[in-house]
């Protein structure tokens, strides 16, 4: 059986668990959001995209 995840969902369960883990402070944790709040505005989201796309596919091939 298989079942998809979405992307948005497991950076969100790492970035709580980061924050819980005191591993990274609130102000890392923010800086990292705007970096990708931002970047997905721009140009760069393609390529981002595809190459994530792109792994998830190699990733599931191998399964």
């Amino acid at each position: 059986m298989a079942f998809n995840v979405s992307a948005v969902l497991l950076f969100g369960i790492a970035a709580v668990f980061v924050l819980k883990s005191r591993a990274a402070g609130f102000g890392s944790a923010l800086i990292l959001f705007l970096f990708g709040f931002f970047t997905a505005g721009t140009g760069a989201y393609g390529p981002i995209a595809s190459v994530v796309r792109s792994l998830a596919t190699a990733l599931t091939d191998l399964a």
